[in-house]
């Protein structure tokens, strides 16, 4: 099988603490990258990227995004086989 890159779009409870929600998924989940992205009026969207095995899946780092202190929603961006 291949590897798989998933952007995940993660937002959160208030969009004043997108800064420090995203410091709490690098220190806990530890992404390939992270970035903060502005997408309307001050609300700012975290773009988080994995890279997995296909069969892996992303589901589980879709529960992981979830389980974390103020984080609303999470939604898949992309994903591309590599």
């Amino acid at each position: 099988m291949g590897k798989v890159a998933t952007i995940f779009k993660v937002y959160t409870d208030n969009p004043d603490d997108a800064k420090q929600v995203s410091e709490l998924i690098s220190k806990t989940i530890k992404p390939q990258s992270i970035q903060l992205e502005e997408i309307a009026f001050g609300i700012k969207v975290i773009k988080v990227l994995f890279v997995h095995e296909d069969q892996d899946g992303s589901a589980s780092y879709e529960e992981k995004l979830k389980a974390i202190k103020g984080v609303k929603e999470v939604e898949v961006a992309e994903e591309s086989l590599l």
